[in-house]
């Protein structure tokens, strides 16, 4: 094989799917077999292997030391371009270009600039990615910033970082739309300025603490909470409970032919109305009517239970962050038994649980 024949074989290794890989491997190991072997040399004589020897030592090698974060990066790399294409402009006409720092490049042929998997994601520029497993384990566990420092080694204020950049690609992971029966309601949580040193509007708290009024305020943050019955899940953060802001949450994810269930609040009962989506008003929240035991809004109020025990953990969120916790948790129920640390990398790298699905 020439050198330009060579060349471009290698380039194409990246776009092998796992059973190509394998097969390829195999292939080369019994290539190196039949070399005699003043062919081969050790290792530790400092020459260099030639013919299929050096291919197999140059490629099977390094998968041996690091193939699970290799893998991941080219599994990465594969989806991301056949769901966006190039980073820069967005083309298909893309190749692979080697490799930079253990990670696979790529080059349009329409911009005709490079790139590697993680270009234009969260996980770009983001160092020590032998520890990002452990990062997202943190995430897994829900873990305090503190215990997630201590379990990736890093200082504190790296490891705040690594959480919201690990999260902001997963805070655009959301259904495109629910269907059947969709259940929506209001939460409220406590607005916090936490980790604001100065120009506070009140007084600081400590540790999360209370709300000076009983009952709601300007001081409770509403979030608004849909789910249909497949439990795909939608959250927002709004910036006032009325029908607008309601519209601009759920008004592109919930249309006709599917049924809203909802409590009968002025505000969500204004949005059905104005997205001309046929809605049920419980008699009493979660109680169904005896006629119609299939529509509730148990599901919904029960998330709403479990994304506030969860968040006690944290003692206060940040109002300002309070969109990205929401997506960790959501995140958190959209994996359910599929949350590994590969799956929250993909999810950080912007091929989340959602946007799988959707592939």
């Amino acid at each position: 094989m020439d050198t330009m024949s060579f060349a471009k074989w290698l380039g194409g290794i990246g776009l092998l799917d796992a059973t190509q890989r394998a097969r390829a491997f195999r292939e080369l190991a019994l290539a190196e077999a039949s070399v005699p072997t003043e062919h081969s040399c050790d290792a530790s004589d400092g020459a260099v292997p030639s013919g299929e020897a050096a291919v197999v030592r140059s490629i099977v090698a390094p998968k041996t030391v690091d193939a699970g974060p290799e893998d991941l990066l080219s599994k990465i790399g594969r989806e991301r371009l056949a769901s966006f294409g190039c980073p820069h402009c967005g083309g298909d006409a893309v190749h692979r270009w080697g490799q930079a720092g253990g990670r696979p490049r790529y080059r349009c042929t329409n911009c005709r600039k490079t790139f590697n998997p993680l270009t234009g994601t969260p996980l770009a520029g983001l160092h020590h990615r032998d520890r990002w497993h452990d990062q997202a384990r943190a995430l897994i566990n829900g873990e305090t910033v503190a215990k997630a420092a201590g379990r990736c080694k890093v200082a504190y204020t790296t490891a705040f970082r690594w959480r919201h950049r690990f999260l902001s690609a997963l805070n655009l992971d959301k259904p495109q739309q629910l269907s059947g029966i969709v259940e929506a309601d209001e939460t409220f949580i406590l607005e916090s300025f936490k980790g604001k040193r100065s120009g506070l509007p009140r007084a600081a708290r400590k540790r999360g603490g209370k709300a000076s009024k009983r009952g709601l305020s300007a001081e409770q943050i509403p979030v608004m909470i849909a789910r249909d019955r497949s439990g795909s899940t939608i959250d927002a953060v709004l910036p006032r409970l009325d029908a607008a802001s309601i519209m601009g949450a759920l008004g592109n994810v919930i249309a006709r032919p599917a049924e809203l269930c909802c409590d009968g609040g002025t505000a969500i009962t204004a949005f059905a109305r104005r997205a001309k989506i046929t809605f049920h008003v419980l008699p009493a929240p979660g109680i169904p009517k005896p006629e119609a035991p299939q529509l509730h809004i148990n599901n919904v109020n029960a998330y709403h239970g479990r994304l506030k025990e969860w968040l006690r953990r944290f003692h206060g969120v940040a109002t300002k962050n309070l969109p990205n916790y929401l997506s960790w948790r959501r995140t958190i129920e959209a994996l359910s038994s599929a949350s590994t640390p590969r799956a929250w990398i993909m999810g950080a790298a912007g091929l989340g649980p959602y946007q799988q699905t959707s592939l």
